[in-house]
């Protein structure tokens, strides 16, 4: 807010910092160079002047930066009172420090005039930073949070990648051996009495020739084989003198060393492979 009391602070503040220069300097008497110190002083008021004006806190306390700016204000006017008395002038020194005190007291006024009435306190605007300061802190846990959790999917997702792959690479690798394993072929017997099959007698012709046997494809095909006969008897029978005279029995024909050799070698195919595919 502006305030008929700005223009009066000012002027008075441009005043005071001028004579205190000259006094300084003056009471230094260092030349050019006492400019220095004068205008280090000068400095140091007017800046705790502005932070008082803008309300500003030293570890959440506001007076002290009042208390810097009074005790800055005295060091300069006992430096005018000290710059009166060694020129001997009893009014300089009392008239002296007046005028940055009188600037002091236009500033408090000014400020307080224009402070907003319905501005927020000290404690509501601290409480309300502290809220600020807590949201900020559940932002950033939240954030870190997300973070950690799209840590662990991926980390997740890695090795669930990884155990696909190698079950890929099992399978292909069964396949692979199971392409290059050798057939099982069932283990070679010692040699044996060839199966020979009995001839069948020719039988007298009506015309005094002998008639040849059938031997048309189509009855040998139908007719089975003695090892077919034997791999056939031998899961029926337990034992391979029953199997052989049962086979014997149907082909009265088939001689007998030659169907008991073809039933051992189907009961020792059968015993080695577990059974008939």
């Amino acid at each position: 807010m502006r305030t008929p009391l700005l223009i009066p602070a000012i002027t008075l503040s441009a005043g005071s910092l001028a004579w205190t220069t000259w006094s300084l300097v003056d009471l230094l008497g260092a030349g050019l160079i006492g400019l220095t110190v004068a205008a280090g002083a000068d400095i140091i008021w007017a800046s705790v002047i502005a932070a008082e004006a803008r309300g500003l806190r030293i570890a959440g306390r506001r007076w002290l930066v009042a208390a810097i700016g009074w005790t800055s204000l005295l060091a300069v006017a006992g430096f005018l009172v000290w710059h009166g008395i060694s020129r001997d002038q009893i009014a300089m020194a009392v008239a002296g420090p007046l005028l940055p005190l009188g600037a002091k007291v236009v500033w408090l006024l000014a400020l307080a005039d224009m402070r907003d009435p319905s501005a927020l306190t000290d404690d509501e605007r601290a409480q309300l930073a502290a809220m600020e300061r807590a949201m900020r802190f559940d932002e950033a846990q939240h954030r870190y949070a997300l973070r950690r959790r799209e840590m662990d999917a991926e980390s997740l997702l890695a090795d669930v990648s990884v155990d696909f792959e190698i079950e890929l690479a099992r399978q292909e690798k069964g396949r692979e051996l199971a392409r290059r394993a050798p057939i099982a072929i069932a283990p070679i017997t010692p040699e044996q009495t060839p199966i020979t099959l009995a001839s069948t007698p020719e039988q007298p012709h009506a015309s005094g020739r002998p008639e040849p046997a059938p031997t048309s494809p189509i009855a040998d095909r139908e007719q089975k084989s003695i090892a077919d006969l034997a791999r056939d008897h031998v899961a029926i029978h337990p034992t391979n003198p029953a199997a052989t005279d049962a086979i014997c029995s149907l082909r009265p024909d088939a001689d007998r060393p030659s169907v008991s050799a073809a039933v051992r070698r189907a009961r020792h195919q059968l015993d080695t492979c577990g059974g008939y595919r």
